[in-house]
């Protein structure tokens, strides 16, 4: 039964659900209500009062619209709506007062903050504040903690909204956050000074409405409004995190969250946002040929002379890395024309099955699962946004279950075992009343990378089945899924694609050693591994500096924007390839990166429906004798998972941290 009540807010009259605050339903009719504490993917405190409004009616006071629901007003006295106020003289004076109170602590660091210019409290200031003070006494100081190398901390600033305690222990799941003291004396503080140790601590630079919390990399860096703003895809995992991407000039200055509720909702993880300053560090900027063992620089002519001769008569493979993107896959798998492979950490991924390889879940149907049950990974390393989402399902009641390695999530699980027993014995099992339950399967690459990978993806879609749930290969290469769309494979996998091959062409491929023999052509934007091994190197964009198309872990493609220029002869992948093709006397027939998506979406026309997720076949289970031994994560170590990664100096901090604070094993 629907509890839809009629209020009345500023002369609008608006019928909204009974559960929803009055400062929600005001959002409704379009009427924006000041605040600080409130956010609405957090709990709500009811802190800062900046959001009071008047009840006609009520109370002769005003009543803070974001603690108060729709259905606890007073109707009127012959039974008319509720009235309520947010601009009457009483509201006017209320506000005042509660900026009065805000600022009377508040030190004028406005020009020097690194919030200025995107601060709430400087916006609401402007319309609240007065131009004087009524205070002579001296204002409060408050130490600054130290919570590491990502959040720099002014807390004199801090107003004691609680938005980064809230998130920190809600969301992230780190209880170390608090307040102590009272009054004047209140101070937001760190459990025994103990720096954050999460992976989406940078969100809470997002949240704070003050100059209290900032980025400590970016610092001093640039003022907002010096900033070119393109929204983008993150490419860091497979979650696809919708992102915004701020320059200055060539250089990117800052990364910052786009909300998207289907996908990250307004998180992103700690290596999306610090990795930009790997972007500048050990990047090709020009073409190189091995010349008596080294690699010499070269023009972008003697690189594809040099190709040209190597190719001639040899058998030519081609393998993409991480994160490569869609229409270069599809460029090169047109120009190669032979063995190509995207699946080059050897996980198993049936070619040509969509449920096999992506699955049949959505990242939204988690937030409604009842039961939850991983197999073969762990989200808070491989995809940190999409973890935080099984934690808001378990705060809401959800079971998880984990069959693989044992790691801290972040929230309570059953460890049904570690190894494919464990696996056999679940997939096995009669499951009662669980049928009815709302399930999703996450299985993870960790669990298909073994010589049994087909076979643990059969015990995992017959665990679906037994369980009537919904099922999603939790990726951690953003250009996997895009790769196998668009037929980036080879029947057999690597050994089959490398078998024999005379040539071999590495697009962005850094995570393999490639053995000693084959002819090496790199094309990629970083200096690392890849390069080392290469006969000829290609400088390439990287994900910032070239449009393209991912498709993220649940089969839906996004669109990729460029946000700058690639530094000296660095070109777009599918530039290098089209001018290649034309060395090469293949010329590839599309002269525009449009022409060559009209001709992928002719072949592949789901690729075309950007942001849709599309329903993707189920294929029965066929089980398979399954192998032995315990399951293995795909990701190590969190920070270095890419050669953008590798060269931020950054990420090599945190890697660092992150190795020395993890527990010994007994001697």
């Amino acid at each position: 039964m629907s509890d839809l009540k009629k209020i009345i807010i500023d002369d609008q009259e608006v019928e909204v659900d009974g559960a929803m605050t009055i400062l929600q339903a005001a959002e409704v009719v379009g009427i924006e209500i000041p605040r600080f504490c409130y956010h609405e993917r957090l709990t709500i405190a009811g802190n800062c009062r900046m959001c009071l409004v008047e009840v006609v009616g009520g109370p002769p006071k005003p009543a803070a619209s974001c603690a108060m629901q729709v259905r606890d007003l007073r109707p009127g006295p012959e039974g008319q709506p509720p009235v309520v106020k947010t601009k009457s003289p009483m509201v006017k004076k209320a506000r005042e007062g509660v900026m009065e109170f805000l600022l009377l602590n508040h030190p004028l660091d406005c020009p020097i903050c690194d919030q200025g210019g995107e601060c709430d409290l400087q916006d609401q200031a402007m319309a609240y504040g007065v131009d004087f003070s009524r205070s002579r006494e001296a204002k409060r100081s408050v130490e600054d903690l130290n919570l590491g190398p990502l959040v720099s901390t002014t807390m004199t600033r801090c107003i004691s909204c609680t938005r980064c305690v809230r998130f920190t222990t809600e969301v992230a799941g780190m209880t170390l956050m608090g307040q102590t003291g009272r009054g004047e004396d209140a101070e937001i503080t760190t459990y025994l000074n103990q720096t954050l140790e999460s992976n989406l601590q940078g969100n809470i630079i997002d949240l704070c409405p003050v100059g209290a919390l900032t980025s400590k990399p970016y610092a001093f860096s640039a003022r907002p409004w010096e900033l070119k703003k393109t929204e983008t895809i993150d490419v860091m995992d497979a979650l696809g995190s919708n992102i915004r991407v701020d320059t200055k000039g060539r250089e990117v200055m800052r990364i910052v969250p786009v909300n998207h509720d289907g996908v990250n909702e307004e998180w992103i993880s700690d290596k999306t946002r610090f990795i930009w300053d790997g972007l500048r560090r050990q990047r090709l900027d020009k073409p190189y040929v091995r010349k008596d063992s080294k690699l010499a620089p070269a023009t972008w002519a003697e690189a594809f002379a040099a190709i040209a001769s190597a190719v001639e008569g040899k058998k030519v493979a081609a393998i993409a890395g991480d994160l490569a993107s869609t229409e270069a896959m599809f460029a090169l798998k047109a120009l190669t024309n032979g063995n190509v492979e995207c699946r080059v950490d050897g996980a198993y991924l049936p070619v040509g099955d969509r449920g096999g390889y992506v699955g049949t879940a959505t990242i939204e149907d988690i937030d409604n699962a009842q039961m939850i049950q991983l197999i073969g990974t762990n989200p808070r390393d491989e995809a940190p946004v999409l973890n935080a989402r099984i934690r808001k399902a378990w705060l809401n009641g959800a079971q998880i279950g984990l069959v693989g390695e044992q790691a801290d999530l972040t929230y309570e699980y059953a460890h049904i075992g570690n190894d494919r027993a464990a696996l056999q014995m679940l997939a096995d099992k009669d499951v009662g009343q669980a049928k009815d339950m709302n399930t999703v399967v996450i299985i993870g690459q960790g669990a298909l990378t073994g010589k049994d990978g087909e076979a643990v993806l059969e015990a995992a879609k017959k665990l679906t089945e037994n369980t009537n749930s919904k099922f999603m290969v939790l990726h951690t290469a953003a250009g996997r899924v895009g790769g196998m769309d668009v037929g980036f494979t080879t029947e057999g996998g690597m050994i089959n694609a490398l078998d024999k091959a005379e040539v071999i062409y590495n697009l962005g491929a850094d995570e393999l050693d490639i053995d000693a023999g084959p002819f090496v052509i790199y094309q990629g934007s970083h200096g690392d591994r890849g390069a080392h091994r290469a006969d000829v190197i290609l400088p390439a964009a990287a994900y910032t500096e070239e449009s393209g198309i991912f498709v993220n872990t649940e089969g839906r493609p996004q669109l990729a924007q460029r946000a700058g220029f690639a530094p000296g002869d660095a070109r777009e992948n599918w530039a290098i390839l089209r001018a290649l093709s034309a060395e090469l006397g293949k010329t590839l027939p599309y002269n525009s990166l449009n022409e060559l998506r009209a001709a992928m979406f002719t072949e592949f026309p789901h690729l075309a429906a950007i942001d849709e997720v599309p329903v993707n076949e189920w294929k029965a289970a066929a089980p398979k004798p399954l192998g032995s031994g315990a399951f293995t994560n795909a990701v190590a170590n969190f920070y270095q998972t890419n050669p953008i990664a590798r060269a931020s100096s950054v990420m090599a901090e945190l890697s660092q941290m992150a190795t020395s604070q993890k527990p010994m094993a007994a001697e």
